[in-house]
């Protein structure tokens, strides 16, 4: 590939290089910017691209976790769970958990005392505390087997992945980062003034920049980026004595095994449970699975063999069986977990690591982490950052909403994000009544108050029918929302579109995608004043 070198008098200046565009990356880059730095924040692929959007979808605690005693774990997801669900109630949502007793598991005293310990191992404000059921009388019994006559109820959230990573990017950008996709970090070396990096964009162009700060939020990459492109001014690798597992996590969509709106956590063996979860209004998710990999592909697959793993799993509890055939998407993703040399990728913990490297220029590389964690991660690394090179501003983010998240403009808030939600709902399809409504309630769970931006004509005027977004791209996707998501959120391809700014992809065909990426290969993105 010929590389062209954007040509200007001397490279530009920031405070901090963010590479890596996942939701460690994206969330460090909105703290980071909301206090004021000049932050450029750079991904290789789309957003959200690999492990952030391969995920099984959950805002939790982690109540497996406290059979290995990961108590400050725990108690530091559960502290972050209620202010991530009320950061952003359009695309994250409170849920119940049932998990149905097996008697020759784990015994059902020692379920209560875990789910004692999980409620009250942090405050909750308006989360429900967990309670027994009985599964002959309780609508999350109907679908599972008769052998299965207890359980037990708690409190969990839910959230649209990639689109968390897409508006934190989203956040970073319009309070002043620089965010660039399909831009590699190849090069990073430590001067003297900062960090001299090496940008390289998908069409071959190439650019120059200093940082004050380097963060390498690469996540499975991690140890891969510090190894090929950071280095000393003299030419050598800068050191770590930190290490990752790569543990790969597959999950499987089915159609719907149930109506109800609870999820069901599956114990499978004495350490591996496995979540059903209803997901897209009409389908089960399924996962995850837990397979050590000696490196990331940036394609991972779900085998075969963890299809059957799956369906197995939950087979055991429900009456209608799962077959591979009825698999309609399967997904997969290398998670980044501490190294800490045992035997069971099970029980090594999903806690995080900030390395700090100073004596100049600083670096910070981050080590492991969860989608529930990212917030306090970013706040952390942030402070850290702050401090060693004397920025000024302060945390910020324990109250914000992510974009879309504010629905004050449209109702009175009041104590619960989900009732929130569905009053805006009611306002949104009384505001644009015209819009059908499985539309209405897709585009208000998407964008939620910034719903505005997305309905104009191509002129930028509130749009006042459905034919004023334009012509329907792929089943109810107009114009207008792809103008959006190409103009503000960075998307590119059919795939970011179906995939990762929506899950319509589990709707379409063949035909469909290929539908898509043709009218995006021949339609210029029209530039439209939003109001």
């Amino acid at each position: 590939m010929t590389v062209e070198f954007k040509s200007c008098s001397a490279p530009e200046a920031f405070d901090v290089l963010v590479v890596g565009g996942g939701i460690n990356g994206a969330g460090i880059a909105r703290d980071l910017a909301g206090r004021g730095l000049k932050v450029m924040l750079c991904e290789r692929d789309d957003l959200a691209a690999h492990t952030s959007s391969s995920s099984t979808k959950l805002i939790h605690g982690g109540l497996r976790y406290l059979e290995y005693s990961k108590f400050g774990l725990v108690r530091k997801s559960l502290q972050e769970r209620e202010a991530l669900l009320r950061s952003a109630p359009h695309i994250m949502g409170q849920m119940r958990f049932v998990l149905p007793h097996a008697p020759d598991m784990r015994p059902a005293w020692m379920i209560r005392a875990g789910l004692f310990i999980y409620d009250h191992l942090a405050r909750r404000a308006w989360l429900p505390g967990s309670c027994a059921i009985d599964l002959r009388t309780h609508p999350a019994g109907a679908p599972l087997k008769p052998n299965f006559v207890r359980g037990f109820n708690y409190s969990d959230g839910w959230v649209d992945d990639a689109r968390l990573v897409t508006l934190c990017a989203v956040d970073a950008a319009e309070r002043g980062a620089t965010v660039r996709t399909r831009t590699a970090c190849t090069s990073a070396v430590r001067g003297a003034d900062g960090w001299h990096a090496t940008l390289l964009q998908a069409s071959g162009q190439g650019q120059y920049i200093i940082a004050r700060a380097l963060v390498n939020a690469t996540g499975p990459w991690a140890q891969r980026f510090l190894q090929s492109a950071v280095r000393h001014a003299d030419g050598r690798a800068m050191q770590t004595h930190m290490s990752l597992r790569l543990v790969r996590g597959s999950h499987i969509v089915v159609p719907q095994l149930f109506t109800h709106p609870d999820a069901y956590i599956l114990q499978v063996d004495a350490r591996r449970v496995v979540f059903a979860i209803p997901y897209q209004g009409a389908f089960t998710l399924i996962g995850t699975t837990e397979v050590q990999v000696p490196e990331p592909s940036g394609a991972e697959i779900c085998t075969d063999e963890e299809v059957a793993y799956l369906c197995k799993a939950v087979n055991r509890y429900f009456r209608v069986e799962v077959k591979p055939e009825h698999v309609v998407w399967r997904y997969a993703g290398v998670r980044p977990l501490l190294e800490d040399h045992g035997g069971d990728a099970s029980a090594v913990t999903r806690d995080y690591r900030l390395e700090v490297v100073d004596g100049g220029a600083p670096l910070l590389t981050v080590w492991g982490g969860k989608i529930t964690t990212f917030r306090k991660l970013s706040e952390q690394a942030a402070d850290r950052l702050c401090c060693i090179i004397g920025a000024p501003g302060s945390a910020w983010t324990r109250h914000a909403h992510l974009p879309g998240g504010d629905l004050s403009a449209w109702i009175q808030p009041g104590a619960r994000p989900d009732i929130d939600f569905a009053k805006f709902l009611r306002t949104v399809q009384q505001r644009y009544a015209w819009l059908p409504p499985p539309l209405a309630e897709r585009l208000a769970r998407a964008y939620g108050s910034r719903i505005d931006r997305v309905l104009i004509t191509e002129s930028g005027q509130p749009a006042q029918q459905l034919a004023d977004l334009g012509p329907p791209v792929v089943l109810d996707v107009y114009a207008a929302e792809i103008d959006y998501l190409r103009r503000e959120e960075w998307a590119c391809s059919a795939d970011d579109i179906l995939w990762r700014r929506s899950k319509i992809g589990l709707h379409t065909n063949e035909y469909h995608r290929a539908q898509l990426h043709a009218w995006l290969a021949q339609t210029p993105l029209a530039i439209r004043r939003a109001v």
